[in-house]
């Protein structure tokens, strides 16, 4: 340590710093943490045990003992439902937008923007709007579905087993659409325009040039964008918090709201931390496809 102390006061060590400390900064925040996290996987821990470190080692009792819950299998079935559909709706109509904005008209980039705003507001106060709007007495979006002859009578969006989970994910597609439509805009600017006017000039329609060109072109983009819409569904929290929470009956709870009900609802610690080390799982598969998709777009 020493060694490079001396050397950054000689001007020498200035890139050693540039490396050393970034990483210092990652393990203690973001290392240390992961680390403890797991270990308490493995332990019996309550909320008489969190401040000591006498704390019994159990193993894998912990793991079974989740997949053992009858709880736990509906659960994983609303977060695959939950990350399918929300990714599905974000990058469909994210892709959707990106091409309406593609053709270029007058005030493109101020209507663009204001699509922006979702993306930038707080997980919170999404929920607080989607609130409003799913309400079932008042709410928007049943006065749109009863004017336009779809229902009959109120869903109680929030309320109901059958849409409770549904209503997260609508409120999930909306906030991240955005997101989508940027990145999927930047990879279309990318495409040269003079493949589209050569394939117009051999007869290709508008169908043909999009699935001969503009698909292929940006499959790193759409992979790395697949990949980081799972990373971000994963940790989406703030949304179950207010819109639903989890409820009614576990018809809504997902992975990232039960870890965080049992540790600080229930304070069973260790369940809530053997549940984050299998959502950390998921996400390292999905970082590492993104890290590989964008090495690929690099090198294309």
């Amino acid at each position: 340590m020493k060694r490079i102390f001396s050397s950054m006061a000689d001007g020498k060590g200035f890139d050693v710093a540039l490396i050393v400390l970034p990483f210092a900064f990652l393990f203690v925040m973001a290392g240390l943490p992961l680390i403890y996290n797991v270990v308490m996987s493995f332990q019996e821990v309550d909320m008489f045990s969190l401040g000591t470190f006498a704390r019994p080692f159990v193993g894998f009792k912990n793991y079974v003992t989740l997949f053992s819950q009858p709880e736990t299998w509906p659960i994983l079935k609303n977060t695959a439902i939950f990350v399918v559909a929300s990714i599905a709706g974000q990058f469909i109509v994210g892709f959707s937008l990106a091409l309406f904005f593609w053709t270029n008209f007058p005030g493109a980039s101020w209507l663009r923007g204001l699509f922006l705003v979702s993306w930038v507001m707080p997980g919170l106060v999404v929920g607080a709007i989607w609130n409003w709007i799913l309400s079932g007495d008042f709410g928007v979006l049943n006065y749109l579905l009863n004017a336009l002859g779809i229902i009959d009578s109120n869903i109680f969006w929030r309320s109901d087993p059958n849409y409770s989970l549904w209503a997260v994910i609508i409120a999930n597609i909306w906030l991240g659409t955005s997101f989508n439509m940027i990145l999927l805009s930047v990879g279309l600017s990318a495409i040269p325009k003079d493949l589209f006017e050569a394939a117009e000039l051999d007869g290709a329609n508008a169908f043909q040039r999009f699935t001969t060109i503009t698909l292929p072109m940006m499959r790193s983009t759409i992979g790395a964008i697949i990949s980081l819409g799972l990373i971000f569904t994963l940790q989406q929290f703030d949304l179950f918090a207010a819109i639903t929470s989890g409820g009614p009956n576990n018809s809504s709870n997902v992975t990232q709201y039960w870890a965080w009900d049992l540790s600080f609802r229930q304070y069973d610690f260790a369940q809530g931390a053997t549940i984050s080390v299998v959502m950390i799982v998921f996400v390292m598969i999905a970082a590492i496809v993104y890290v590989r998709s964008t090495r690929h777009e690099v090198r294309g």
